[in-house]
């Protein structure tokens, strides 16, 4: 098509002015209407913010430099150039034609895209922006929109990496007259993993080894994207060593390497391990743990019934609550240890083939009962203070953990038991002497009047079953009287051995303070206490009257023989 300035000069040729507007009907005939449509033009120059361009027209055209560039970069275009461009308006007030190279690559951008979208075929684009519920795409000069959840499979935190390079689109909805285009990222990996999945569960075999992508991770373990196909890993299989969640030792995003444990190619179900492509950590674990042998350990999980101790990563074992403290009974094993601590252990057990050990805690530092038995044999004197009073004695503090107990009956030996405690109150600090220790019951007996020597010892030490003794009356009660010997031992006598005749085995014959001879019929050394019989004397007596002075036999009275035996008895006591 002829330009402007080449229909003036042959208008000229011809000579006459006004057979120019007639040359330009002749030339352009009646199809004037450009507007809204593409023509092809030809750079003539390069201006600092234009490029002037013959599209054969009246005039030439303008172009904005900016237009043959994106925003920042050099324009490439120069004189000579072939272009396609968009008429916006035939004329403007300058008599110019408006042009515009975008809109031009954005018409034939739209035809493309049309009959792509027509064909289902997948069409390029760049990612360049973000707007509301998702981002801009440049679809080689049309914009569509891609919505979030179109972005990808999964959902992706940051899109950066994608902003600004190539990506294979799917056109899900065009609308030109809007001027509206939806594509999709998300059907094209969905293709194209279908494929995948396809071709990898094909030549899918237990114990393949596999690289793989962390996808998702729940309570019970992780879901590993293979590429195209998800396996499910367990937390179990995570690694040897104990995990409560998968998060402590994964993360969404993560590139891993497992291992294919079981594949049901019916379900299409994939169980996946990560620590079986690692050494097992129970390989000769009895001769590395040997029984009775010390370790140190770390505590990762407490139950109700005691706590797991990992002696290395992958190897575990348990401290029941019984083996966790000598003297700490029915405790929670959470008031004793803490998770993360660092502890000491003993082996007590080892079960390979069922991976469990037992350990013991308080085996890891000695027995308190026989460290105080070792440092207190019976008869050392200890001091401490009075952590609770019971109904039969005191509990007095050994130390953190243990406690000695004094019976009430070796508070004093003076005061029964009742009245002596009475003397005592929690908080009070005494000494004790060590009556004795038992280990296996967990048992320290101690004493507090045996600190002081016991008076009626001498008294027990001499007196023997048979002797008559001389008592004074201390107390007149109705099955009999209690006296004292010697000032120091207590003796009861009953009512039926208060004499020999029944009429006179009352108490109240006798008064506190009488003094009467008795003889000892039982010597209770522990509880320091006699058995007498005023009775029993009384027919001793008779019966060794009758040996020497007669029976009644002979015509001598009971009452002649009692007296002279009496008589001589008191002779022999003036001599």
């Amino acid at each position: 098509m002829a330009s402007a300035t080449t229909l003036a000069r042959e208008a000229a040729s011809f000579g006459a002015e006004e057979d120019f507007a007639a040359l330009l009907d002749a030339t352009l005939g009646d199809n004037t209407g450009f507007a809204g449509s593409v023509i092809t033009g030809k750079v003539i120059r390069v201006d600092d913010d234009f490029a002037v361009v013959d599209v054969g027209l009246k005039s030439e055209g303008r172009v904005p430099l900016k237009e043959f560039a994106p925003q920042g970069a050099k324009p490439d275009v120069k004189p000579g150039d072939v272009i396609e461009l968009f008429v916006e308006r035939y004329e403007d007030r300058d008599g110019s034609i408006v042009l515009s190279r975008e809109k031009a690559r954005r018409e034939e951008a739209w035809t493309n895209l049309e009959k792509s979208f027509t064909a289902q075929q997948r069409v390029n684009g760049v990612i360049f922006g973000r707007v509301k519920g998702g981002f801009t795409v440049d679809l080689g000069g049309a914009v569509a929109f891609l919505p979030g959840s179109q972005v990808d499979i999964r959902p992706v935190r940051d899109v950066t990496p994608l902003m600004g390079s190539p990506q294979p689109f799917q056109i899900l909805k065009m609308d030109r007259a809007r001027g509206n285009i939806v594509v999709s990222r998300r059907a094209v990996l969905e293709e194209t993993r279908a494929e995948q999945r396809a071709e990898l569960v094909q030549g899918l075999k237990e114990g393949m080894v596999l690289d793989g992508v962390v996808k998702n991770i729940t309570d019970y373990g992780a879901f590993v994207d293979l590429g195209g196909v998800d396996g499910l890993l367990h937390v179990t299989d995570i690694a040897w060593r104990r995990i409560n969640h998968p998060s402590e030792a994964l993360t969404i995003g993560q590139q891993v390497k497992v291992q294919v444990i079981r594949f049901n190619p019916e379900t299409q179900r994939i169980s996946l391990g990560m620590k079986q492509l690692m050494a097992d950590p129970w390989e000769n674990v009895a001769t590395k743990y040997p029984v009775g042998g010390k370790f140190s350990g770390r505590v990762t999980n407490i139950t109700d019934y005691g706590a797991f101790v990992e002696l290395e990563p992958g190897v575990e074992g348990l401290v029941h609550v019984s083996e966790m403290s000598w003297t700490k009974k029915n405790v929670h094993p959470g008031k004793i240890v803490a998770t993360s601590q660092e502890v000491d252990v003993v082996i007590l057990d080892v079960d390979g083939p069922k991976r469990r050990i037992s350990l013991g805690l308080k085996q890891a530092v000695g027995n308190p009962w026989d460290v105080f038995a070792e440092q207190n044999p019976p008869g050392a004197v200890i001091e401490g203070e009075i952590r609770n009073i019971t109904e039969f004695g005191l509990f007095i503090g050994l130390g953190p953990d243990l406690d000695g107990m004094v019976h009430m009956s070796d508070l004093s030996w003076d005061e029964p038991g009742e009245v002596a405690m009475q003397a005592y109150k929690k908080g009070d600090m005494v000494k004790a002497k060590v009556l004795d220790v038992d280990v296996e019951k967990e048992r320290i007996s101690l004493g507090i009047k045996q600190l002081q020597a016991d008076p009626a010892a001498e008294v027990l030490d001499r007196i023997r079953k048979g002797e008559v003794v001389t008592c004074i009356v201390t107390k007149v009660e109705a099955n009999g009287i209690e006296v004292k010997v010697d000032d120091v031992l207590t003796g009861f006598i009953r009512r039926a051995e208060l004499a020999r005749d029944r009429q006179d085995q009352r108490p109240e014959r006798f008064a506190v303070g009488e003094k009467v001879d008795a003889k000892v019929t039982a010597v209770d050394r522990a509880g320091r206490r006699l058995a007498l019989t005023i009775k029993g004397k009384e027919v001793e007596e008779e019966r060794q009257a009758m040996q020497e002075y007669g029976s009644s036999d002979s015509g001598a009275s009971l009452g002649d023989i009692l007296g002279a035996a009496i008589r001589r008895r008191n002779q022999g006591g003036d001599e």
